[in-house]
């Protein structure tokens, strides 16, 4: 995957107060950690990060006063309401080192017919990749499925060096019957056990 540059800046001001001036610069506070080392704080632009981070995963080389360091986002906090991004947290990596991350998942064919309905158990897919080499997103056929079916994590296919954090009997989309034939099913069912109560009252009568 690609390497997105951002120049970041370190920063020695901490607290609510410090990091309302941070964004009111158009930087989001963000603190860099990982390999047993100290936090690192600093700031990075808010709109540069935000179209970094429509890649899932994203790599990013950060450039902080010469120098360069590898990190990717784990943690993105956002304001709730206007959505602009309120602090970051970031894991640094090193070339050839193994991560933990989660894979968006998302589908692709028709289901059979029968109006059923296509569950997402899991949206994103965990597994265990090496940081510059990590899958932006996994996709998967749900043609001709019925109600019942399910795919399972380790039916996802996974790319060479890319191993599955998760147990592979994982449900992580499953196929579910029609809302309107569940609920037939349901009357289909009362109505059934209403019969022997009918024709017990019938024969107590007959006794009578």
């Amino acid at each position: 995957m690609a390497e997105v540059k951002i120049i970041a800046e370190a920063r020695t001001e901490f607290g609510k107060g410090a990091a309302r001036r941070v964004r009111r610069a158009n930087q989001v506070p963000a603190v860099i950690y990982g390999h047993g080392a100290d936090p690192k704080h600093v700031s990075v632009p808010g709109h540069e990060f935000l179209l970094a981070l429509r890649t899932p995963n994203v790599l990013i080389s950060l450039e902080i006063d010469g120098k360069s360091e590898l990190v990717i986002p784990k943690a993105v906090q956002r304001d709730p309401l206007k959505g602009f991004l309120e602090h970051v947290d970031l894991l640094s990596v090193k070339r050839g080192e193994k991560v933990t991350v989660e894979i968006p998942v998302s589908t692709e064919g028709e289901l059979a017919p029968g109006g059923n309905l296509l569950e997402h158990v899991l949206n994103t897919l965990p597994v265990e990749a090496e940081a510059t080499h990590i899958p932006e997103g996994f996709t998967v056929s749900v043609e001709g499925l019925e109600a019942g079916a399910s795919i399972l994590a380790k039916d996802v296919v996974l790319p060479k060096g890319v191993s599955l954090a998760v147990d592979e009997d994982a449900v992580v989309i499953q196929v579910v019957a029609a809302q309107i034939e569940a609920e037939e099913t349901e009357e289909e069912g009362a109505e059934g056990e209403e019969a022997p109560a009918v024709a017990a009252e019938a024969g107590e009568a007959a006794e009578a």
